[in-house]
């Protein structure tokens, strides 16, 4: 299964960006043992637009003109269900378990996810209750995805 991240916002050199694609490389040299792989990550400008409803909706736009026909959709949005790491790598288990190609992670800009794509998801995901900046976020969803691998090949790296 190709996993592919969709972010609203562009990561700025330095170390949030290296932290960020030090576990990104893990998690492809990883992956391909156990049916993952990392497709892309995608990141887009954040709208101009003068409202947040708009802006939200533009970058929705740009999301669902990447993300492929079939692919599953997993939002990241503090109001997503809240799980363990075990549970987040049972949920990208399952899906390439049933023979899903594509899944899109998608992170939303500083407005949030635009209405219409909670319809379309097949799963909403938080990474806790609080507001997290874009920067930690991409981090923390790359160390997830590494850690998933880690936990459905049975490597030592996540210990309960």
């Amino acid at each position: 299964m190709r996993i592919g991240i969709f972010a609203v916002g562009r990561l700025k050199t330095g170390p949030e960006k290296e932290l960020a694609a030090r576990y990104l490389d893990r998690f492809a040299k990883a992956g391909p043992a156990i049916g993952m792989e990392l497709a892309r990550v995608n990141e887009v400008a954040e709208s101009r637009a003068s409202n947040g409803e708009t802006r939200k909706r533009e970058e929705a736009a740009l999301l669902l003109k990447t993300i492929a026909e079939g692919s599953v959709l997993l939002l990241l949005d503090e109001r997503g269900k809240a799980m363990d790491s075990e549970a987040f790598a049972t949920v990208l288990g399952n899906f390439r378990d049933q023979g899903k190609r594509d899944l899109t992670i998608a992170i939303g800009g500083a407005d949030g996810l635009d209405p219409s794509l909670y319809d379309k998801a097949d799963a909403t995901i938080c990474l806790g209750k609080m507001t997290w900046p874009h920067q930690l976020v991409r981090i923390l969803i790359a160390e997830q995805l590494y850690r998933a691998v880690t936990i459905l090949s049975g490597h030592p790296y996540h210990r309960v």
